[in-house]
């Protein structure tokens, strides 16, 4: 990406104050700041674009803000990221001056910049609506794991694939690598506006992913393959984890 299209690039930051493992999980302290900020930080760092964190409560919101970064006010009754993300969207860019939105979740406090940076790839296809990341899978265990969700694609080059299905079942069959699916996404606006607008699909349902959404309705999704995945903080142990991983870099 060019900096013209950095220019027109948004990355939204969602932040959920209701955590059922780890309550108030975007206000947790990792290194004197909220994980919250720290995740933003990592953002800003990759220089990829605007930054937006979309919160559901003041705190949240107050403690955004203190740190010197934007937020917005979003419901908290959305039934997917994408539409509360789509929410912040309309708010913070009401003119539609962005052509190309980031979904950076708000719970990967460790992830580096280039890993957000290399979700804009994809798109430098015009014929890609939506991009995402997965990195090969080395973990004979992740291989089975259902919560492990895997990209089926065919390979374009060494460092991507066009998505044909996404799974939580060990596949593809046979010999070859398998990948492991990393939800950080970069969106055409006019793709997120019109996957917004779809109900939710028969597969989307089936496997509990919701980007199957997408390919259903005939979207192309290329996925960049990456070296490491960021640790997502859901539990008090990923927290200490992030912890550590942030206190070894200071």
């Amino acid at each position: 990406m060019n900096s013209d299209n950095l220019d027109k690039t948004l990355i939204l930051i969602p932040a959920r104050m209701a955590s059922t493992r780890l309550p108030g999980k975007p206000l947790a302290d990792i290194c004197g700041l909220p994980m919250i900020v720290q995740v933003a930080l990592r953002a800003q760092d990759a220089k990829a674009g605007r930054i937006v964190v979309a919160v559901d409560h003041q705190d949240t919101f107050d403690a955004v803000t203190a740190a010197g970064f934007e937020a917005v006010m979003t419901r908290v009754d959305h039934q997917s990221g994408s539409d509360r993300i789509y929410e912040a969207l309309l708010k913070s860019d009401p003119e539609g001056k962005a052509e190309i939105v980031i979904n950076v979740q708000g719970d990967l406090p460790t992830i580096e910049p280039e890993t957000i940076r290399a979700a804009l790839r994809p798109l430098e296809n015009p014929e890609v609506d939506i991009a995402t990341l997965t990195v090969e899978i080395e973990d004979e265990d992740e291989k089975l794991n259902p919560n492990v969700v895997k990209v089926v694609g065919s390979p374009l080059s060494e460092t991507r694939l066009k998505a044909l299905y996404f799974t939580r079942t060990t596949a593809p069959h046979g010999k070859g690598p398998l990948y492991h699916h990393i939800g950080l996404y970069a969106y055409r606006r006019a793709a997120l506006e019109k996957f917004v607008s779809l109900p939710p699909s028969t597969l989307e349902k089936r496997e509990s992913l919701e980007q199957l959404r997408a390919l259903e309705a005939g979207m192309r999704i290329d996925v960049e393959i990456v070296k490491s995945i960021p640790l997502g903080v859901d539990t008090p142990a990923d927290l200490e984890k992030a912890r550590r991983l942030l206190a070894a870099k200071a």
